[in-house]
């Protein structure tokens, strides 16, 4: 069982040859704070979204190594993914790091993604 943390969930994370369900749950920050402590958790962060990482661990203390290259993840039964939603923060196109405000103003959520088998199988 692998634990991952990431900004957002794909479809090409699933098994293209199999069906499974996906559990999603909201988790508080101190939820969030104890699987990333917790678990081995393995980051699919991108080093494109460093300001949003700095922003998470200015506002959270959450801190998550972030990978040269973002590994390529395979979600398999039993595997979790938390994921750390944003929204109200701008794109930055002439700078490279958010303001306390904007940090402040904007709304961070937290959700664990859990994969089980499917019922189909």
């Amino acid at each position: 069982m692998t634990r991952y943390f990431g900004f957002a969930i794909a479809d090409s994370m699933f098994p293209s040859s199999e069906d499974v369900l996906v559990y999603r749950t909201r988790l508080s920050t101190e939820e969030a704070k104890y699987w990333v402590g917790e678990y081995k958790i393995q980051s699919c962060l991108n080093p494109s979204h460093a300001a949003t990482i700095a922003a998470m661990k200015t506002r959270f203390g959450i801190d998550v190594e972030i990978p040269a290259t973002p590994p390529k993840v395979e979600l398999k039964v039993g595997d979790g993914l938390v994921v750390m939603g944003v929204r109200g923060l701008p794109r930055l196109t002439d700078r490279h790091e958010y303001s306390a405000e904007e940090i402040s103003a904007a709304t961070f959520e937290f959700h664990l993604y859990m994969v089980g088998a499917s019922t189909n199988q």
